[in-house]
């Protein structure tokens, strides 16, 4: 009889790439897989070659939501048939390591960051106090563990003493069998296009610097794409500075249509803050779309970041988050056509051995681990 797999998240599965070819990679794996998350008012609807099961929540955010969460994935968990247990993240974690232990089933544990350095955390003391006991409980009594780069896995060998899988969050291979125009995606026709992109476009990521940015130059457009805490602030910004012309705000969208946007755009932004562990150490998901959308990136040098522009020569560098200096670099690289057309063309080779059919070999591996 076929084994299950139930994958675990408290998104609501529209724009988690990383899940979906978890999921994906279980299939190939021989596993019938489940994806488990939340449904929200704005939860775009899915067509997957697997099940889903989105749960209709009380409440959207804080800790009741995620006490919530935990009961109603418990109970799932308790009286689904499952062999394999997936937890994506800490907030999925309690329920899933319980459910296992009492069904004595395997799990396999997916941290997607340094949960409990994350900005959210450690501007509240006492929450991230909470995160930290539950993981304190629950992260030595793990066997399998997957991360998304070599960085986090040192940290969490280093304080936890256990052997951490890495496969980073690279995409699926996917060009659009027609790419639309500028004109169709309403872009405009004769200007640079800059893009910053992402489901977790949050303080700190150095958007409200890419908006003020956009004062200073005069022939390029800001293309914010997704969703995050600090998308509200940006419309007001955009507001009280006049930049309406400038930036164009687009909500979350199917990764396939967000595809032919980051193709459309000219240059894609990470500029995220050094101001935490789990920034400073990040690799966005943001960076590999930019590269398989084969367009340069502007970046803030963070290590796991410049490792790779480095490595293939794919990008440029901001040296502080002042918006005067963010847009000077912007008009350098658009001021030298030669070095632009070779950092461009450099995206092609990394995108040609940075992909998801190489990557999730570590995935299968960890997946077929026998005991």
């Amino acid at each position: 009889m076929q084994k299950t797999a139930i994958v675990c998240v408290t998104n609501d599965l529209t724009t988690d790439q990383r899940v979906h070819k978890t999921c994906l990679t279980l299939q190939k794996c021989g596993y019938q897989t489940i994806e488990v998350g939340r449904m929200l008012p704005q939860s775009l609807p899915l067509e997957r070659p697997y099940s889903v099961h989105r749960f209709k929540l009380w409440f959207r955010k804080g800790p009741q939501f995620y006490a919530e969460y935990n009961i109603r994935l418990f109970f799932y968990l308790l009286f689904s048939k499952v062999d394999l247990i997936f937890a994506n993240d800490l907030d999925t974690l309690p329920a899933a390591f319980l459910a296992a232990k009492i069904r004595r089933k395997r799990l396999i544990y997916d941290t997607h960051e340094y949960f409990t350095e994350t900005p959210e955390l450690v501007n509240r003391p006492r929450t991230k106090k909470i995160w930290e006991k539950i993981e304190n409980f629950i992260f030595p009594k793990l066997t399998d563990i997957i991360t998304v780069n070599q960085s986090i896995a040192n940290l969490y060998e280093s304080k936890y003493h256990k052997k951490i899988y890495v496969c980073r969050n690279i995409p699926l291979d996917f060009t659009p069998t027609r790419l639309k125009t500028r004109e169709e995606l309403g872009l405009p026709l004769d200007k640079h296009i800059l893009i910053l992109q992402g489901t977790g476009i949050n303080v700190q990521r150095g958007a409200e610097e890419a908006v003020l940015t956009m004062q200073y130059l005069e022939d390029c457009v800001l293309l914010i794409i997704g969703s995050g805490d600090i998308i509200p602030e940006l419309q007001k910004m955009i507001d009280q500075y006049q930049l309406q012309e400038k930036i164009i705000i687009k909500p979350k969208m199917l990764f396939q249509e967000l595809r032919q946007y980051t193709m459309n755009s000219d240059l894609g932004l990470a500029i995220d803050k050094d101001t935490n562990l789990n920034y400073h150490y990040s690799l966005p998901n943001k960076l590999f779309d930019y590269i398989h959308a084969e367009i340069p990136i502007l970046s803030s040098g963070l290590p796991e970041i410049k490792q790779i522009i480095d490595q293939y020569d794919i990008g440029y560098y901001i040296q502080n988050h002042h918006p005067k200096h963010i847009a000077e670099v912007i008009q350098n690289i658009f001021n030298n056509p030669q070095r632009y057309a070779l950092v461009k063309q450099n995206t092609a080779k990394a995108k040609a051995e940075l992909n998801w059919e190489k990557e999730e070999q570590i995935l299968i591996e960890l997946i077929n681990k026998t005991f």
